[in-house]
């Protein structure tokens, strides 16, 4: 209730993180608080549960600034990104970095190449049925990997696989 009327934003959050985390006689918000202030926020969906898990994994008692907060939640988020895809490679049968140097072409041009994904499934050494089968498995669990990485932009030439 107190905070319904305040803007809850990604600078809002960080800044109330980096107080939480403050060594003070006075502590206004407990780590429960602040996941249930962001739970509450309708702005924040796309983000709601990476800061949620970022928040239980400070460690407890140790102060931190915001600037320190945004550069941890930020290695956080690529940690978090990294495993994923990680999962999605060994799923597939491909190498993690290979799919991952796949993502970051796509992320870095904003644009998708099929061709690229055929070049990516070729040590697969798949017939052209098996591989286009292959290609939309792998497809199904990337898109919304890309998704959360582009935050709203466009990915070109995406729209063939959703």
């Amino acid at each position: 209730m107190l905070f319904a009327s305040a803007v809850i934003d990604y600078d809002y959050i960080m800044a109330l993180i980096a107080k939480s985390t403050q060594k003070t006689g006075k502590q206004k918000m407990t780590r429960q608080q602040l996941i249930e202030l962001i739970g509450s926020s309708a702005n924040l969906m796309g983000e709601r549960d990476d800061i949620i898990a970022y928040i239980n994994s400070l460690p407890a008692g140790q102060s931190l600034n915001e600037q320190a907060i945004r550069d941890g939640y930020q290695a956080f988020k690529a940690a978090k990104a990294a495993n994923d895809l990680s999962i999605i490679a060994e799923k597939h049968g491909l190498e993690p970095q290979a799919l991952q140097a796949f993502v970051d072409i796509i992320m870095s041009r904003m644009i998708f190449d099929g061709e690229q994904l055929t070049d990516l499934l070729e040590p697969l050494e798949l017939g052209w049925k098996e591989r286009r089968v292959k290609e939309l498995a792998l497809m199904e669990d990337l898109l919304p990997v890309l998704h959360k990485l582009a935050q709203g932009r466009e990915i070109s030439g995406l729209a063939a696989y959703e």
